[in-house]
């Protein structure tokens, strides 16, 4: 593509996250002039304080049940193990400097111009940029809004003295009591960490059981297993109040119980990071959960902005936001119309203990899109805990619609349950039938063929 010399750029992001950053360097690839602003920091909310601190602190917490299970198999601590939150922390923050600097490096092997500053949309083609020096003006053919999420808190009475997900990374000292409100997985998942890190946890959730958006027979044996290994979970409860008191927090729940606690986090949701974009100025309309509208083509009713990510209505992952980059791209860019992204078969993972991986369907909603479906499912003790003495359990499922012999969900709680559902995902977005996943040949002995053994229908 050859760069338009009517404008400074042919592309202005706004936002180095995930998916700005591939939308840059997949741009700048095909010849045009790119630039992106970020005022914060590079990688994003995944690589700052999203996705990757979260999995390495999931790692940590994860190595409690691994000490306990060795004993089984005839390893013995010398001594009780200890664990020493400042390494953990330390060492998370010396990991995410080193991808800042990658990625860094990634938009500079790309030729894409970085502009540290705040960006802020001036009209359909011109954006404000404030930094210490002041405020300059750029200008660009097109400009692309990717500046993801960012935590939202309740209003009530001492909110100030909770934590949100962006700061709950850094604590100076560790929390021996632990307090997380929501249902969401940032919420489970923290719950689980934190609990296996060795402080008293405490999840507190308004409603009757968390992750509503999930498989229900995933929700419930989910909340078995966390109850198992010690997290006391709280449903129907929200907070009313905290209180500061010389050795922590009083948080008093709407149950009428109050917990002395050490933090408290408040894990209930990110909302699209606009403010100051200058969205309403220029008639950006939003849906009703205040992301941004856009297009197949991911335009906002200005065609020359655009927007993708956690700022319009998809699923809230990192890699969808780096697969809508590419299609944005091809379709800006290189001039195909690429193959509309199938959001329904996104597959995603919780990593609580123990984790949560499915693609697909629900049983309920499979129940409201087919006339007639085939449930496969099946509970069981890993073989690993015959000799280490768990009694975690592990659920695998399958749906499966009657009239095609689709597989049109694929669900499993228990060990790497988000590596095993990454490769039945391949599975279930191309359409293989029961009969396929019949036919193929299990790999023994390993949790994961139970995917291709289950032959019983529990229930249609």
């Amino acid at each position: 593509m050859v760069a338009d010399s009517e404008y400074q750029y042919d592309l202005l992001v706004i936002g180095a996250g995930s998916g700005g950053v591939r939308a840059a360097r997949m741009a700048a690839a095909t010849g045009a002039n790119v630039a992106i602003v970020e005022d914060r920091y590079l990688g994003g909310t995944c690589v700052n304080v999203g996705c990757v601190p979260k999995k390495l602190y999931a790692y940590a917490a994860h190595f409690h049940d691994s000490f306990d299970d060795a004993a089984g198999f005839g390893w013995q601590l010398s001594e009780p193990a200890t664990f020493d939150w400042a390494t953990l922390r330390d060492n998370k923050t010396s990991e995410i400097k080193r991808l800042n600097n990658i990625y860094q490096r990634m938009l500079e092997g790309a030729d894409v111009t970085l502009l540290s500053a705040r960006g802020r949309l001036v009209d359909a083609h011109t954006v404000a940029l404030e930094d210490e020096n002041g405020v300059t003006h750029v200008s660009a053919k097109k400009i692309l809004l990717a500046t993801g999420g960012w935590p939202w808190v309740p209003d009530f009475p001492g909110n100030e003295h909770a934590l949100d997900s962006n700061q709950v990374f850094d604590l100076d000292t560790f929390p021996k009591r632990f307090m997380v409100l929501g249902g969401g997985y940032i919420a489970v998942e923290f719950a689980s960490i934190f609990n296996g890190l060795g402080s008293e946890t405490h999840l507190i959730y308004r409603g009757d059981l968390f992750l509503k958006a999930f498989d229900h027979e995933v929700r419930e044996f989910t909340r078995k297993e966390m109850d198992k290994k010690g997290v006391n979970l709280h449903f129907n409860a929200n907070i009313e109040r905290i209180e500061a008191i010389e050795t922590g927090y009083n948080v008093h729940l709407t149950t009428g119980e109050t917990l002395e606690v050490d933090a408290v986090l408040a894990a209930t949701g990110r909302n699209a990071n606009i403010q100051g974009l200058g969205l309403e100025e220029l008639g950006i309309q939003l849906d009703g959960n205040g992301k941004i509208l856009v297009n197949a083509h991911y335009e906002t009713q200005l065609p020359s902005v655009l927007a993708l990510g956690d700022l319009t209505a998809g699923p809230e992952l990192t890699p969808v936001a780096l697969a809508e980059a590419m299609q944005l791209v091809d379709y800006h860019f290189k001039d195909t119309t690429p193959t509309r992204l199938d959001y329904t078969t996104v597959p995603t993972a919780v990593f609580c203990q123990p984790n949560i991986g499915t693609v697909g369907l629900s049983e309920e909603g499979a129940r409201q899109k087919f006339t007639n479906i085939r449930v496969y499912s099946t509970e069981f003790r890993a073989m690993k805990h015959t000799l280490s003495g768990s009694q975690e359990r592990t659920l695998m499922k399958l749906i499966v619609d009657d009239a095609t012999d689709i597989v049109v969900g694929a669900h499993m709680v228990g060990e790497e349950a988000g590596e095993i559902i990454q490769g039945i995902a391949i599975a279930v977005r191309a359409g293989l039938t029961k009969q396929d996943f019949d036919l193929t040949v299990g790999i023994h002995p390993t949790g994961a063929e139970e995917f291709v053994t289950m032959r019983t229908v529990t229930r249609h």
